[in-house]
């Protein structure tokens, strides 16, 4: 879990309707999260928790860029931020790495998306797994990156799943194994 800087608060509160107000209960409650607008500094790509998280992950370990990440626990979604009015862009770039996309929102102009306080605990419903530090650095890269590895992703669990499905099925000479490994290798 990540805690914002002074100037991740800047930047992140200027896209409240009144960052005065967004600041000053900041100030008052590091840990209280505030709702914001989404398309006037910043889109916000919704997806799916499992998927996201693994996203997240990936882009991480192979230090892709990406922009502030978080997570409502409460409703099991995580949250990327992308540049403003970037809803075509990053489209086209998900349609391009497969012609079925996995599921996701993508939050722009007339949106809100309810984030984090600069300093959430751990068992808060919001966490930043990313933290605003700054104004997100402008690179037409990210939103590449964001595309590629949430299709990866996307793949990575769907067949995890069905892993799981095939080999959750009954099958009969799987609980003699089971048996004979734990030791259980009486006859009835």
């Amino acid at each position: 879990m990540q805690m914002m800087t002074k100037r991740g608060i800047q930047w992140l509160s200027a896209a409240a309707d009144d960052p005065e107000e967004c600041r000053a209960l900041w100030a008052r409650n590091p840990r209280s999260p505030y709702t914001l607008p989404t398309g006037r500094l910043f889109d916000v790509v919704v997806i799916e928790q499992r998927v996201g998280l693994e996203t997240f992950e990936q882009l991480d370990r192979r230090g892709l860029p990406m922009g502030p990440v978080l997570a409502d626990w409460g409703t099991k979604q995580v949250g990327f931020f992308l540049p403003s009015k970037s809803r075509a862009r990053f489209e086209d770039k998900v349609t391009g790495e497969t012609p079925d996309p996995p599921e996701y929102r993508h939050l722009g102009p007339e949106s809100l998306v309810v984030v984090p306080g600069p300093m959430p605990l751990s068992g808060d419903r919001y966490a930043w797994l990313r933290a605003p530090m700054r104004r997100p650095e402008a690179n037409p890269a990210r939103l590449g990156a964001l595309a590629a590895m949430f299709v990866a992703a996307a793949s990575v669990v769907s067949r995890a799943d069905r892993y799981g499905e095939e080999h959750d099925k009954a099958d009969p000479t799987s609980a003699d194994a089971s048996r004979v490994r734990q030791g259980d290798t009486h006859a009835g």
